[in-house]
């Protein structure tokens, strides 16, 4: 049961808007960022909302390693492809712009692709896949990220979570939308837990020692000064296959870096050699598909949302009533808080008021009263 105190969506917005204004960010270019945070919370990704807000883009505006006016540069554009270059500006604004030009040229052409350079955090990766199939278009996105993850048989972190994300419409309420790092657990989400006071589950992060850790402060700290890593998806070793989950964070990793010529793995963990604040230099991979140059679109529709059904339906496993498809959980965590809005913990709260009081803001929150 939710005990939290929620704020309307409107009210969430207009606050973050106003606050991201108040430090550079133009206001359409600001709209887009607020828009893909609160998307985040819409769909219960909680790690990537309203809660990295402050210390992912705010903090950073502010100390230099995000630049809050985004001038993106189109270093090749041909009728299929894009390479842009996001000049450390905001990751979310040069997404939007790469996947509105992408959309227009599949629509035209079937396929495209586009990839970006020097750029930073971009939210989930399934908002961008998910302006694809909100067109009825496949949409397919990675992203790399600060070292994180641990190859197999290692125990320094070597790539970020790469996210590998595909979302496809379907003929039902909501596209089949598969959103997930190539670790076996984000960053955001071990901030998460340390945002709340929760330990990370044992299991998940290896000390440079080969033991595992659950402090989740100490593994933030950890994760940074390289002396601890994240499991690939399968875990630790090759008995659980964790092989795979590492195989396909490289995969990400590749593309991300190699179709923007951009950097990769060590040079991207937003620190210089003596230790002070580098800009993070993040790198996007975009591939856009008409199913019209197939099939149809409709035929995709119908053949993407019967072989969904046939998954729900299948027979569960003994104390299990129901089974999900990707995104599905998604989609009912936004009809569970349409009306209710956004759920604010303590700290959130805390950071809600103290950038309102910092930039004078003239906003009251119901958590206040």
């Amino acid at each position: 049961m939710e005990t939290r105190p929620y704020i309307s969506w409107k009210l969430a917005e207009n606050f973050m808007v106003d606050a991201f204004q108040a430090v550079g960010v133009p206001e359409a270019d600001a709209r887009i960022c607020a828009d893909v945070l609160l998307e985040s919370d819409r769909r219960g990704i909680e790690s990537h909302g309203c809660n990295r807000f402050k210390p992912i883009y705010m903090d950073r505006i502010l100390n230099g390693t995000l630049k809050p006016v985004t001038e993106i540069e189109i270093l090749k554009d041909t009728p299929t492809t894009v390479v842009m270059d996001a000049h450390d500006g905001m990751g979310m604004v040069a997404s939007h712009k790469m996947m509105e030009m992408l959309i227009e040229k599949a629509k035209k052409y079937g396929m495209a692709g586009g990839s970006i350079r020097n750029s930073t955090h971009y939210g989930i990766a399934g908002y961008w896949a998910t302006m694809a199939s909100k067109e009825g278009l496949i949409g397919i996105t990675g992203t790399n990220a600060r070292p994180s993850i641990a190859p197999t048989f290692g125990v320094e972190n070597m790539m970020g979570t790469n996210p590998l994300t595909f979302a496809l419409p379907t003929d039902e309420e909501f596209p089949f939308c598969l959103d997930c790092a190539t670790s076996i657990v984000q960053r955001g989400k071990i901030e998460y837990y340390a945002r709340e006071g929760k330990d990370t589950p044992a299991g998940m992060v290896v000390s440079e020692n080969g033991e595992a850790m659950t402090n989740s402060e100490e593994i933030l700290k950890a994760l940074v000064d390289g002396t601890a890593a994240l499991a690939p998806l399968g875990g630790i070793g090759d008995e659980m296959c964790g092989f795979k989950g590492y195989g396909y964070a490289a995969v990400v990793e590749i593309l991300s870096a190699a179709l923007a010529g951009g950097p990769f793995m060590k040079a991207l963990t937003g620190l210089n050699a003596d230790g002070s604040r580098a800009m993070y230099h993040l790198g996007h991979f975009f591939f856009v598909v008409n199913p019209d140059f197939f099939m149809g679109e409709e035929t995709f529709r119908k053949t993407a949302g019967d072989i969904c059904r046939a998954l729900r339906a299948s027979k569960k496993a003994p104390g299990h009533d129901r089974i999900y498809t990707a995104g599905e959980k998604e989609w009912l965590v936004w009809q569970e808080r349409k009306e209710k809005g956004v759920p604010v913990g303590e700290a959130v709260q805390k950071e809600f008021i103290g950038i309102r009081d910092k930039y004078h803001l003239p906003y009251q929150f119901p958590f206040e009263k």
